[in-house]
């Protein structure tokens, strides 16, 4: 699986993709925000994008994180850092980690707790599961709507899961193994919030069926930045880089990083695109 890299100006921004999935899930908003002057990096993180990746911890995965981050910092002016999911916790963990380091967030559907309108009601059962043989035999199949309010992608990506174990909205079941590291990575950053302190942009869908719009608002409640942006959407759910909003999620974007970074958006026909995919 590869990252995206989509090279432009001294100002880059990591994006984090979500839980068991791949980048192509941030590639609208990645070509979007190098389309306004960014060099953007997606990157594919080993144990935490693919499904069958055994024998890791979510330690390995905020390592590998620090470790993208700080590539970018040797290269590039700035670097602001945005997730979707459990990106966006990532995000929120690298940020208390490295302070002002951070130029600024963006934090898509930020998970916290699964307590969406689809979540089963026994997913409190699953870390107790994690410590009996159902690990390694258990996993979540990813089921209608897929994270979609749009019918036509909804459709699509169902088409797609027939075929494949990856679609653009992630694999078609994640790992106990993956959800587990999951909820401990939540543990380890709700108590580090206040440590934060750069820029913040907080968007998230109202109807989201994954994650309510409370994680969201113990964000904003929680960090210590000094600008917070949130904004709610009202017809999207979860995977509001791809489902009906994404222009919209996109220009909230480009428009609160450049502010942040100091720079004036520049339109893709005034400069010349550079594309390398890795």
């Amino acid at each position: 699986m590869s990252d995206l890299r989509f090279v432009s100006s001294d100002n880059a921004v990591l994006l984090l993709h979500g839980l068991s999935s791949s980048p192509l899930e941030m590639r609208f908003v990645a070509r979007r925000l190098h389309e306004m002057g960014f060099s953007v990096h997606v990157p594919h993180i080993r144990g935490y994008g693919n499904h069958r990746e055994r024998n890791f911890h979510w330690q390995d995965w905020t390592a590998s994180v620090e470790e993208e981050f700080a590539t970018l910092r040797r290269n590039y002016r700035s670097v602001s850092v945005g997730g979707l999911c459990i990106g966006a916790v990532l995000a929120l963990h690298l940020a208390a980690t490295k302070g002002s380091q951070v130029a600024a967030l963006s934090l898509l559907s930020t998970t916290l707790d699964y307590d969406g309108w689809s979540i089963p009601w026994y997913r409190f059962l699953l870390p107790y599961a994690y410590h009996t043989p159902l690990r390694r035999i258990y996993s979540w199949r990813e089921e209608s709507p897929f994270g979609l309010k749009n019918e036509a992608l909804r459709k699509r990506v169902a088409r797609a899961m027939q075929n494949s174990e990856m679609t653009e909205v992630g694999s078609t079941s994640i790992s106990m193994d993956h959800i587990c590291n999951a909820r401990n990575l939540i543990r380890a950053v709700r108590p580090v919030l206040p440590r934060i302190t750069a820029p913040t942009l907080v968007i998230h869908a109202i109807d989201d069926e994954t994650v309510s719009p409370q994680s969201a608002e113990y964000v904003v409640k929680h960090i210590s930045s000094k600008v917070v942006r949130k904004v709610l959407l009202d017809d999207s759910y979860h995977m509001i880089t791809l489902d009906n909003e994404r222009e919209y999620v996109a220009r909230e974007m480009e428009l609160f990083l450049a502010e942040q970074v100091g720079i004036e958006a520049t339109p893709a026909w005034e400069r010349p695109a550079r594309v390398a995919v890795r």
